[in-house]
């Protein structure tokens, strides 16, 4: 996750987006996890504080053997603390580990080559190597959101399954989430698309929201999250799930 959401008071505990964007992360790894023999090696790459992979962790703690959190912004200390720990902080993929699933949750956005790390990615690792990705979905809907967070892009399915082709992953699913707000996302960032904006962006549209409306949203997503694998049409944010390497 991006860092500098946290920055603007957001807690992803308890954030909608958040709580509502790891339902098909968590339903993807029980499909992985019941079709493997044994535990799982979680590999989250551009994990930043880690999030999503401590959250499977803390879910399915007897279906993962290990969980290596990368990212190259680690400080030494960090990697120190969690040496030989199950839940290692590194800032490389190590070379031939089997029996993974690796998780890119709004990473590959941060890329300039995404191509370039996706092919890296794949040639470290060993057989029977699982994904779940997200990006942020639609160029239209580009605003000074994107500029603060370090995007270079926003995605469509046919982007990503064209990227996803160029290192011969098999995808098993591709489909949009947060269809509902679309629109009204699309429509507030238009609108506040100003150059002094772009150029000078201050934060994120991401922010703490009160209780009630916190909880309506979470709710809502999370019951659109059941028919989330139809939707081919729209939303903000773009989800890929198949094999890597078999």
């Amino acid at each position: 996750m991006d860092l500098k959401e946290l920055e603007s008071g957001v807690d992803p505990k308890v954030h909608w987006y958040y709580q509502s964007k790891k339902v098909p992360l968590f339903r993807y790894f029980k499909k992985v996890a019941a079709a493997t023999d044994r535990p799982l090696n979680v590999i989250d790459f551009g994990s930043g504080s880690g999030f999503f992979a401590y959250e499977l962790y803390e879910a399915f703690p007897d279906q993962i053997a290990q969980v290596l959190l990368i990212d190259i912004g680690y400080t030494e200390e960090e990697l120190a603390l969690t040496a030989g720990q199950k839940v290692q902080k590194l800032r490389y993929i190590p070379e031939g580990i089997e029996n993974s699933i690796v998780i890119m949750m709004d990473v590959l956005e941060h890329i300039e080559d995404d191509y370039g790390i996706l092919a890296e990615i794949v040639s470290k690792l060993g057989p029977r190597a699982y994904f779940f990705i997200t990006v942020p979905a639609f160029q239209s809907v580009w605003s000074s959101h994107d500029v603060y967070l370090g995007h270079y892009r926003r995605y469509t399915l046919p982007m990503v399954e064209k990227l996803l082709g160029s290192v011969q992953a098999v995808t098993r699913n591709q489909y949009y989430i947060y269809a509902a707000i679309f629109p009204a996302v699309w429509l507030l960032r238009r609108f506040k698309r100003t150059e002094e904006n772009m150029e000078n962006p201050e934060s994120s549209d991401m922010s703490p929201l009160p209780g009630p409306l916190n909880f309506l949203l979470r709710a809502y997503h999370n019951f659109e999250m059941n028919f989330r694998k139809g939707n081919k049409v729209f939303g903000l944010t773009c989800v890929a799930e198949g094999v890597l390497k078999n």
